[in-house]
């Protein structure tokens, strides 16, 4: 076990005008997030004297929701009494490389020197770019495809990158707190999760971006708190929402664990057993012939927009017409068939309602 050392040989690389060194995990749920977030600020509070705290913010505790895990550090004579969001960190770590879509928070309150990890099959390079970062640090790991190699999850692999981008904390005293968190609950889990973890510190790659000191000079980027579409001025009358099928923008491609189902028309039937079990409404169908020739129908293939990798549909389907395939960057957009939906008119300007039955057509995005 690493051995404790005192905050006056301790030295935090950077840190905020409170004294605190931040992190923020970007996930879902279902990827770990949490329990690496409890794990990496316990390393620091045992193994290595600083002062620490960590705490999560989510909303329905399922998979594939929205999670953020938030990471304080601080020398152990500097107090941390601050429990709000980490606005500002000097580390994220995206936990799948689809939440960069879902909107600007993702990388809100980067400083110019502040390092960004990423779960990704990508080159640093390219992933600057997708980035828009010019300063700093980016960092890019293959973390799921570990997680399947090593029968462990996505967090492990991100708790050896997060190491590799905190120096101030050594690996070995991370390993620690993953044995004195995991190994007692799940013991026979233990060695596929070191495993995981080492990997992710020792494949992770940094590009960096601040050679010439750039970070110095550039201006930082305010940061803007998001906040709610609705409130009490712009909700609509008794705060009902009406719209039906509202979330057909949600993407739910991040909740999938590695692994995706491909559709092979050549076998299917049309039986519709994958569309009885599937969640999400992931199956496309339109009206066309049966194999005698009768009205009926037809299934025409997957929006993997909206599917997060449940494979129920594979289990469920009699005739082997959809198999279990490991994702590759770019194939579910070659491969999607988009759902086209009925949208409805937007209401006249004076609050009046549209006519009845006007409405046109467009492709889900």
């Amino acid at each position: 076990m690493p051995g404790a050392v005192s905050s006056a040989e301790q030295v935090l690389p950077v840190r905020n005008e409170r004294g605190f060194f931040e992190i923020r995990l970007e996930s879902i749920g279902g990827l770990g997030a949490n329990v690496a977030a409890q794990i990496f600020a316990e390393a620091g509070v045992l193994y290595a004297d600083l002062n620490g705290s960590n705490f999560a913010s989510y909303g329905s505790e399922k998979k594939g929701s929205p999670v953020k895990g938030f990471v304080r550090f601080a020398p152990s004579d500097v107090e941390i009494r601050d429990a709000t969001p980490v606005e500002r960190p000097h580390v994220l770590a995206i936990f799948h490389e689809a939440l960069i879509r879902s909107g600007p928070g993702v990388l809100g309150g980067l400083y110019p020197d502040s390092i960004v990890i990423v779960n990704t099959r990508k080159g640093a390079a390219e992933m600057a770019e997708i980035l828009g970062r010019t300063t700093g640090k980016v960092g890019v790991l293959r973390a799921l495809d570990i997680a399947v190699e090593e029968g462990s999850r996505v967090n492990m692999a991100m708790l050896g990158a997060l190491a590799k981008a905190c120096p101030f904390l050594e690996p070995e005293a991370v390993e620690e707190a993953i044995r004195g968190s995991l190994g007692v609950r799940y013991p026979k889990l233990l060695p596929a999760n070191l495993k995981a973890f080492w990997r992710g510190y020792n494949e992770v790659t940094f590009l960096d971006l601040d050679a010439d000191g750039a970070a110095e000079a550039a201006e930082e980027a305010p940061f803007v708190r998001p906040g709610p579409l609705l409130g009490y001025e712009t909700a609509p009358v008794g705060g009902t929402i009406t719209a039906a099928g509202n979330s057909i923008n949600k993407d739910l491609s991040a909740s999938r664990q590695g692994f995706l189902p491909e559709f092979i028309r050549e076998k299917c039937t049309d039986c519709a057993q994958c569309d009885l079990v599937c969640p999400d409404m992931c199956f496309v169908w339109e009206e066309g012939l049966d194999a005698r020739g009768r009205p009926a129908m037809v299934l025409k293939g997957i929006d993997y927009q909206y599917c997060k990798g449940c494979l129920k549909c594979v289990e469920a389907c009699p005739f082997d017409a959809l198999k279990t395939i490991a994702e590759e960057d770019g194939w579910a957009e070659a491969h999607r068939v988009p759902h086209v939906w009925l949208a409805p008119v937007a209401a006249a300007s004076d609050g009046a309602a549209g006519e009845a039955g006007a409405a046109s057509l467009q492709e889900g995005e």
